[in-house]
């Protein structure tokens, strides 16, 4: 069983992709330490904030997830901090009917949420579509920057500025912006981004309208009334490039 503040590293299969595990609750981080391992995941389980803060910076794993009540800094403040220095995938753990914790969990940079009880397969299988999404390498794109308006695009070095200024964006962010340059004026439902950006054949919805709302505040002039990334109420969002197609 974890102390609370140490790490303990599965360590059975060193080649495997490291996930760093932080949660409270002994048995909820055996289970999922112990699932990973089966999935050829290399797990590291701490049960505190701050020192699964440390530890992420100190080892970069290939992924976090990170519960969000915990002694020390809890996982909203821990993400906030993440996102200061990396763009590391992070999962979050939260409880049932906490819906704020979960819109603040996306708002600070999480990839994605599951809420308490959860199934221990549906986590590995998120954990999968994350680092899939995260690690395949994309095919080289015919023109690397790619400039639709006032935004400049370099997906080579996976950056954005707007007007000259760069702009701060997760990789969930930057993967969405590129999948409506690749499709512009295309309007597609929640679902439908769930599945191309987050490659989830399940899951909530709101995450998609977090992470929207969130580009809309980089790139758009007015956030409140945008242009470029527009809702087609009922159905779904629609990129309408601002002054003509991607160059």
């Amino acid at each position: 069983m974890t102390q609370p503040g140490a790490a303990t590293d599965g360590g059975s299969r060193a080649a495997g992709q490291r996930v760093l595990v932080v949660e409270d609750d002994h048995e909820v981080a055996q289970v999922i330490s112990d699932y990973l391992h089966r999935a050829g995941y290399s797990a590291v389980v701490v049960s505190d904030g701050a020192v699964g803060l440390e530890l992420a910076n100190q080892t970069s794993p290939d992924l976090v997830v990170l519960d969000v009540m915990l002694p020390g800094f809890n996982g909203i403040q821990v993400c906030h901090r993440l996102r200061a220095r990396s763009q590391v995938p992070v999962i979050m753990l939260t409880s049932m009917g906490s819906e704020n914790d979960r819109l603040r969990g996306l708002e600070v940079g999480a990839d994605d949420y599951l809420t308490k009880p959860f199934s221990p397969r549906e986590l590995v299988m998120r954990v999968q579509a994350v680092l899939r999404r995260t690690t395949a390498m994309p095919p080289a794109p015919s023109s690397p920057v790619r400039r639709v308006g006032d935004l400049e695009v370099d997906e080579a070095a996976r950056t954005v500025t707007k007007a000259g200024r760069a702009l701060t964006m997760t990789n969930k962010e930057f993967e969405l912006l590129a999948f409506f340059l690749d499709h512009p004026g295309r309007v597609f439902r929640r679902d439908e981004l769930l599945r191309e950006v987050w490659s989830y054949d399940f899951g909530d919805a709101s995450t998609v309208t977090v992470h929207v709302r969130r580009l809309r505040s980089k790139i758009e002039d007015d956030p409140s009334r945008p242009t470029a990334l527009v809702t087609v109420w009922g159905v779904g969002y629609r990129f309408d490039p601002p002054g003509g197609a991607a160059r």
